[in-house]
């Protein structure tokens, strides 16, 4: 996987990793999504660990403490869990459709 956004190329397995290393996330998925002024923007979907108080600003400011601004989501939410396939990966097609079919109020 591969997002454009303003003509840079971001790999999102490489936020994920970055995500996975904080000690509230369980698991993540980072994926892209089209945006009029970058061509794509990034949305992160992160399941945090019970009890956590991590919200969506706090991911934004471990990733930006991590890598690159340019690399942290423009768009983050957290979620009770990610949905998987039989073999325990995240569905993210399916994800990226759901985000997409609610975009409008996003």
């Amino acid at each position: 996987d591969m997002v454009i956004s303003g003509g840079v190329n971001i790999y999102p397995r490489e936020i994920e990793d970055c995500l996975h290393e904080h000690r509230d996330v369980i698991d993540c998925a980072v994926f892209g999504v089209p945006d009029d002024r970058w061509g794509e923007a990034l949305v992160a979907l992160v399941e945090v660990r019970p009890g956590a108080s991590l919200g969506p600003d706090d991911v934004t400011a471990w990733i930006r403490s991590e890598l690159a601004d340019y690399k942290a989501p423009r768009r983050v939410a957290i979620v009770d869990h990610l949905p998987r396939d039989p073999n325990g990966k995240v569905r993210k097609a399916q994800l990226r459709s759901e985000w997409l079919a609610q975009a409008p109020s996003r």
